[in-house]
């Protein structure tokens, strides 16, 4: 029991030290060896944390994140145990985005008004907009891609470049992207927001198959992927 505990704590001491590396990284883009110390947290903490871990981060009861959960406002997936965890990409999106509401709203460090925001973003998705024209060759998956990086495109900001750029970095490091892919994807990367944009919305074949593996890969929250799955077919 002492050894778990103290795994738990060293995951936990992790993910504040991750969110620290990224809140750094902001006032220091593009720095390499702050994305370097960052990968070497993030290969320690693994892909995915308990949900008791998770609730910890975000300051919630285990029963609060899991009704969450079961309200399909937060995802899972199953880990390598078998249980169902708690994406550390996800995580730490939330983390931060529960951490903004709290500078808003003095002493309400909880996870409703976030969860809140998140449905009501969903809400606002343009997806008639964002849906492929009929007759465009387009088939589901490649629909819904479109449609989520439609929807990350409408509020791409150089926060989230440069997130995609460490996400590029951490796949080099990893070797779970093609070579030829993440040098696309750097010089869509290195180009003024505006291109960006244009490049996520390109309905041509290149730009499908550069979406499949996209650094944006898990930008968009639970209540927004889970419409683009329903509505876009």
């Amino acid at each position: 029991m002492l050894v778990q505990m103290r795994v738990v704590d060293r995951k936990q001491e992790l993910v504040e030290n991750i969110v620290r590396l990224r809140r750094a990284g902001r006032g220091l883009p593009g720095n390499r060896d702050l994305s370097i110390v960052r990968i070497s947290l993030e290969r320690e903490l693994g892909e995915t944390v308990s949900r008791r871990l998770a609730a910890r981060a975000l300051g919630v009861t285990h029963t609060a994140l899991n009704r969450w959960i079961d309200a399909g406002d937060f995802p899972v997936v199953y880990a390598p145990s078998g249980r169902l965890e708690v994406p550390v990409s996800a995580l730490l999106r939330l983390r931060e985005a529960v951490e903004a509401d709290q500078d808003q709203n003095a002493g309400r460090y909880r996870l409703a008004p976030t969860m809140a925001r998140q449905r009501e973003a969903a809400v606002r998705l343009k997806l008639a907009d964002q849906k492929p024209a009929a007759g465009s060759g387009h088939n589901r998956a490649r629909a819904r891609s479109l449609a989520y990086h439609s929807a990350i495109a409408s509020r791409l900001n150089r926060s989230m470049v440069d997130e995609a750029r460490h996400a590029l970095l951490r796949w080099r490091e990893q070797g779970r992207i093609d070579p030829s892919y993440a040098m696309r994807w750097e010089g869509v990367l290195d180009q003024p927001i505006r291109e960006i944009r244009e490049s996520l919305l390109d309905e041509s074949t290149a730009a499908d198959d550069l979406r499949q593996n996209s650094p944006f890969a898990g930008v968009l929250s639970e209540p927004e992927r889970r419409r683009i799955l329903s509505e876009v077919s």
